[in-house]
């Protein structure tokens, strides 16, 4: 086995051996079996599975179990290293995705959507922990844009191939799936074998810690899981079945989504390290909130199809300053904390996606404006939170309430 190399020396290897190419790299891989996936999604199951708005709530639910059980990444990381578990985590979610056509059904779509999804959230609760640990505080923020950037710029080429090549190749879904999976794959094992192992400076807790100085980053996370949870689930959903959009649009769509994600994502790392966390989370959730309550307007309303897509849009570069709520975290974190509360951030995170899509799911059929209406409530709520996080955030003022009564130390 290759002796771990530390992070003060990376720099001495070269420049596509490094620790930030490296984060590239896995940047790149995750889209490409990912996005497939959700590209054909709304009208895979629909088409092929006859799935109604229960039935993607249900999927989504079973989707975000292994989110919810991401603190296991804790356990597991006692006996494999980090930047390993990425790239096995990538070979799951890159084979459950190849196979996702062999089963046209509610149960066979459940099963192996339960294994892509162990595979995805534990590479992204790992891969979360390594940027902020490979990554400099000073320069985090944009480097962090340019990796949304990089990952935008993946999407956009798998994207890109569905929308030039579903109608005119007839394609089916088998040979999509199987595609980008079998890429993703390839692309995990090569970063496995090509990079080495490396050292952070300050060695990861291995175990379970909740310190009651990072309540305000739980809360911040709780409140993220939940409203995004409704995007994710039903607003792509919604431009299928309100507006009957084919594989090839609504993929259409996404690629304008990604155009303007890999232009507008490294302006955004650039204002997050200018006007610092609190103001850029503000804006985020104002914005949100403002889209959520459009959205609902569609269907209240009978606004059309074209505002809808515009919102989508936006709805994109607004979750993208979310990178903000990581340098937050990085800034009043212990580095030696920062592998466990990703884990226990990515759980946090998740709690209210596995229970809310299912139960979202049947308010859907009765009135989707509803879904809509809450999740810009829920936005409200990140609003205020948001308020609390301080202008210059740090060990000892990680909320406004640090300048009354000093932070407690767990």
């Amino acid at each position: 086995m290759m002796k771990p190399v530390p992070l003060s020396e990376a720099r001495n290897l070269p420049l596509w051996r490094r620790p930030v190419t490296l984060l590239f790299v896995m940047a790149v891989t995750m889209p490409i079996a990912f996005n497939a996936w959700n590209a054909l999604l709304n009208n895979f199951v629909i088409e092929m599975a006859d799935f109604d708005g229960a039935d993607i709530g249900l999927l989504h639910t079973v989707r975000e179990i292994p989110g919810f059980l991401a603190i296991g990444v804790i356990a597991v990381i006692l006996f494999i290293r980090e930047q390993v578990l990425a790239m096995i985590s990538l070979v799951l979610l890159g084979v459950a995705t190849a196979v996702t056509a062999w089963f046209p059904n509610l149960g066979g779509l459940l099963f192996v959507t339960l294994f892509s999804s162990i595979g995805f959230h534990y590479y992204e609760t790992v891969n979360q922990s390594l940027q902020l640990q490979w990554l400099p505080k000073d320069r985090a923020p944009q480097v962090l844009g340019w990796l949304v950037a990089a990952g935008s710029a993946a999407t956009l080429v798998v994207y890109g191939l569905i929308v030039l090549t579903w109608e005119r190749f007839d394609l089916a879904y088998n040979t999509v799936f199987m595609a980008a999976g079998g890429l993703t794959v390839l692309l995990a094992l090569f970063s496995l074998v090509a990079y080495p192992q490396f050292d952070s400076p300050t060695p990861q807790t291995k175990k379970l810690i909740l310190r009651r100085r990072y309540w305000l980053y739980y809360a911040l996370q709780f409140m993220a899981g939940a409203r995004r949870q409704i995007f994710v689930v039903f607003a792509g959903f919604m431009m299928v079945e309100k507006f009957g959009f084919k594989v090839h649009e609504l993929t259409g769509l996404y690629l304008i989504n990604l155009l303007i994600n890999m232009l507008v994502a490294p302006l955004l790392g650039k204002a997050v390290a200018k006007f610092g966390e609190r103001r850029t989370l503000i804006f985020e959730y104002a914005g949100l909130a403002t889209v959520f309550a459009a959205y609902g307007g569609i269907y209240w309303f009978g606004w059309g199809v074209v505002l809808a897509a515009i919102l989508y849009v936006i709805d994109h570069i607004l979750f993208a300053l979310a990178l903000a709520l990581k340098t937050y975290f990085q800034k009043i974190a212990d580095p030696a904390d920062i592998a466990p509360t990703a884990a226990v951030a990515f759980t946090i995170n998740h709690i209210a996606a596995v229970f809310l899509p299912v139960l979202l799911g049947l308010l859907w059929v009765v009135s989707p404006g509803a879904v809509f209406g809450l999740a810009a409530a829920m936005a409200l709520v990140s609003l205020s939170l948001s308020l609390l996080i301080p202008r210059h955030p740090e060990p000892g003022n990680e909320t406004v309430f640090s300048r009354f009564a000093p932070a407690p130390a767990e």
